[in-house]
């Protein structure tokens, strides 16, 4: 162990293959078990000015590798060792040689190393030199040849104060350096940054620099092992599994366990007016009282990275580069602060917050810390989580990430989903939604680039059904109104459309004949605006009819009794089981019809007006073993649970069973006639039909108003 300790001090050179690597295993194991990579390796160019400590940060890494690598190895090499080993003389030679022969070893050694890893399925790190830079020439020389830039799949730059290279170099006067001045070293390093990240940019290259030299080598272990095992596969899981854990805790906290609709929501010129991370950039330039008022971000994604995976990885290193945790954490607070978010889309996630089975997830290319201020302020924070970046060890949320969370949601987990978004990035998540909301803010604010990929998206039928909710109401929508209509988010019909049961209820104790051709043929009347008064009465009358026949007759079952038949002999006849203990309370005005129908089927049975609960009386229950309540429309049933809770207290025990034409279906998915569903064994439903419209007449449009032909009246 001496021995290889004594070894591990040093980076020891080799022979080919391995070339001047340092093969890194865990030192428990004498052979290194086979890996299978799903990916190639990952092969990371480190760089900085002479001086900056690539040599000895390599010793370091090879330390913490050891401690922390098992299957997965790295092979470190220094550039220039590689060369001296191609270069017949070493290095000293290869100085002497002509520009041409040079570039050509340069490309060598970087083929050799890429062959190697590749061979190998080892990942490595690769220590060399953009640039020389004499003092006093106008211009460096660039050394990085094209090889270089095709084989790195990630650089990381040492950008390390120059007051702090040149004391290290004061510290080691054996070393020649090209500088003098700490103005020369910043010039250089300025250069080579501005320099690599445009070739990084180029080539798909992702480009990370590295400020602070407090303890250096564990954050640029950190890198590494990130680069090397969060790819893009790795990213889509981690995003899946924050999902499942938002559901997990989100079912947790739901009383019956059925989630059912899930609301996707984007959050930057969606939830709010603003771009918080343009915010973000411009915060940070004040904070440094630097006159610099370009967003990188926007450099980043006009590039021809577009909006990949890498694009928002080097996002995410951006960062990284400029804000160390506090600070980062400090501006997005500061920015937050600012942030309004659409008071319509508040009360959206208010009322979603409030239904058991229906939730909402904030999913976000932005920055997830700067929402979670801003939605924590308008006090949903907890009820609502976000799922987003912004350092270089978050998820990265990338259109696709957007879609494949939709897609599991809709496919895996069954839900009926609803996606809002604004711009081109949320166009997958849209396409994959059941129902799709383009948010649409003022002409200024909003992405000038979607209109046209919006219209492309339905004209070719990619995306169907789409609606615009623009906010403020003021500002002009997107397209025509014809393709893309307009909604309002207040409005109560779409509130009521968000929040409705997407499964058919569940009760044992809830019975219609919703699907039925009869139920058709007998609700065609009581829609029909021509039809009122006695014709309409009628109609109710064979409603009630029907399901006392179809429906109650099952439910509470027949008994027989003798009677005469029609060829005089004695024979036995059936009616309604405990017909004459039978009370049917009709709920005036709209339940009269319904009730008189009901009474035609059940003769026997005793017949009471109701106007309010009140009006049953406990003489009415006397003796009695069922009540059936009857009334038209049952919209929230409200006024059903009203009569149910007055029976219950005159009696604990009668069989209560309500029977309707209509039935509002949320009221028996969810809400107080739900749970009464639920929780009364001796309470039972009987519907015509069940009904996602949920519509309180007035005038013409009561009920009651056209059984009486009073349409006149208010």
């Amino acid at each position: 162990m001496a021995e290889a300790s004594a070894a591990d001090d040093r980076l020891v050179p080799g022979t080919w293959p391995e070339i001047h690597g340092a093969l890194l295993r865990s030192p428990a194991t004498a052979t290194p078990p086979q890996v299978v990579f799903n990916s190639p390796p990952i092969i990371v160019g480190l760089y900085g000015v002479p001086g900056s400590g690539k040599t000895f940060l390599l010793k370091q890494l090879k330390h913490f590798l050891l401690q922390v690598v098992d299957i997965h190895r790295f092979m470190l090499y220094e550039g220039a060792e590689v060369i001296a080993h191609l270069t017949q003389g070493g290095l000293s030679a290869f100085q002497n040689l002509g520009e041409q022969k040079k570039v050509e070893l340069r490309k060598l050694a970087i083929d050799k190393i890429k062959e190697e890893c590749s061979a190998r399925r080892h990942h490595a790190v690769v220590a060399g030199h953009y640039m020389f830079w004499a003092e006093g020439d106008n211009a460096g020389s660039s050394v990085m040849t094209q090889n270089d830039l095709d084989t790195f799949t990630h650089i990381v730059y040492l950008d390390i104060p120059p007051e702090t290279i040149l004391q290290q170099c004061q510290n080691s006067p054996d070393k020649r350096r090209p500088f003098n001045s700490a103005d020369h070293l910043r010039e250089w390093q300025q250069t080579e940054k501005t320099a690599l990240r445009k070739f990084c940019r180029e080539n798909g290259i992702l480009f990370s620099v590295v400020v602070s030299q407090l303890d250096l080598p564990r954050k640029v272990l950190k890198l590494l092992l990130n680069f090397r095992d969060k790819g893009e596969r790795y990213n889509q899981l981690l995003a899946e599994r924050m999902l499942n854990e938002i559901l997990f805790d989100e079912e947790v906290l739901d009383e019956e366990g059925q989630l059912e609709t899930m609301l996707v929501v984007d959050a930057d010129r969606t939830l709010a007016a603003a771009d918080t991370g343009a915010l973000f950039w411009k915060k940070l330039h004040s904070m440094r009282g630097s006159s610099e008022k370009d967003n990188p971000l926007e450099a980043l994604f006009a590039s021809q990275l577009g909006y990949s995976y890498k694009a928002f990885r080097q996002a995410a290193l951006l960062y990284e580069e400029l804000a160390d945790d506090e600070n980062f954490d400090d501006i997005c607070q500061d920015v937050a602060s600012g942030v309004t978010m659409y008071p319509e889309l508040v009360s959206l996630l208010r009322a979603v917050a409030e239904e058991p089975h229906v939730r909402a997830v904030i999913v976000t290319c932005g920055l997830r810390r700067i929402w979670e201020c801003v939605l924590s302020r308008e006090g949903l924070l907890g009820r609502l989580q976000v799922i987003g970046g912004g350092r270089f060890d978050e998820v990265c949320v990338t259109p696709e990430v957007k879609a494949v969370l939709v897609e599991r949601l809709r496919y895996v987990r069954k839900l009926r989903v609803w996606a809002f978004g604004d711009s081109p990035l949320d166009l997958q998540m849209l396409n994959k939604a059941h129902q799709a909301i383009i948010v649409v803010g003022e002409d200024l604010q909003r992405s000038q680039s979607m209109d046209g990929v919006l219209a492309q998206a339905i004209d070719n039928g990619s995306l169907r059904g789409a609606r615009q909710a623009v906010l403020p109401s003021t500002a002009s929508p997107r397209l025509d109104t014809v393709r893309l209509p307009l909604v309002r988010l207040t409005d109560p019909d779409f509130i009521d459309s968000v929040l409705s049961c997407s499964k058919p209820p569940t009760h044992s104790n809830l019975r219609h004949a919703t699907e039925k051709s009869a139920a058709k043929l007998l609700m065609t009347p009581t829609r029909d605006a021509t039809i009122a008064g006695p014709v309409l009465r009628e109609a109710h009358n064979h409603i009630g009819r029907y399901l006392a026949i179809e429906f109650l007759a099952d439910l509470i079952g027949v008994e027989t009794y003798q009677m005469t038949h029609v060829q005089k002999h004695p024979t036995e006849g059936y009616r309604l089981q405990h017909e004459k203990e039978t009370t049917i309370v009709a709920l005036m005005r709209g339940g009269e019809g319904m009730a008189l129908g009901v009474n035609d089927a059940f003769p026997l049975a005793s017949f009471v007006h109701a106007g309010y609960a009140g009006d049953v009386k406990s003489h009415h229950l006397h003796g009695q073993s069922t009540v059936l309540l009857v009334d038209s429309v049952v919209n929230s049933g409200k006024t059903v649970v009203q009569f149910v809770q007055h029976i219950r207290s005159l009696s604990a025990t009668i069989r209560i069973v309500v029977v309707a034409g209509v039935v509002h279906r949320q009221s028996v998915c969810r809400g107080t006639l739900s749970k009464t569903l639920a929780s009364d064994e001796n309470l039972s439903l009987v519907a015509l039909r069940l009904s996602e419209n949920k519509f309180t007449g007035t005038g013409t449009t009561d009920t009651g108003n056209r059984l009486f032909n009073t349409t006149r009246l208010p």
